[in-house]
C-alpha cells in the first residue's frame, strides 16, 4: 500500500441502539464518544441503527407483506371471469 493516501483503520466498537449489543471490530469511522472494553483498552464508541443482531433479515423475524398470489389477488379484487 502507498504511505499516506489511505485513512486510518483502527479498533470501534459498535453498539445497536435498538438490542443494546456493542461488538468491538475494526473500522474507519472515529466518535467523540468512548467505552472501556472488557480487556480494559479504551475504544471509540460508533452508535448503529441497525445491525445483524437487530436486522429482521438476520435475525428471522420478517414479516411476510402477502401470502397469496398474484392470480388468488386479481380475483379477489376483481373477481372470476364467467
Amino acid at each position: 500500500m502507498k504511505p499516506g493516501i489511505h485513512p486510518d483503520y483502527h479498533p470501534v466498537v459498535f453498539r445497536d441502539i435498538s438490542t443494546g449489543t456493542m461488538f468491538l471490530t475494526r473500522s474507519t469511522m472515529t466518535s467523540k464518544q468512548t467505552i472501556v472494553w472488557s480487556d480494559g483498552e479504551t475504544y471509540p464508541l460508533v452508535d448503529a441503527d441497525i445491525t445483524a443482531d437487530s436486522h429482521p433479515f438476520y435475525t428471522g423475524k420478517a414479516r411476510k407483506l402477502s401470502v397469496t398470489g398474484r392470480v388468488e389477488r386479481f380475483q379477489q379484487r376483481y373477481g372470476t371471469r364467467k
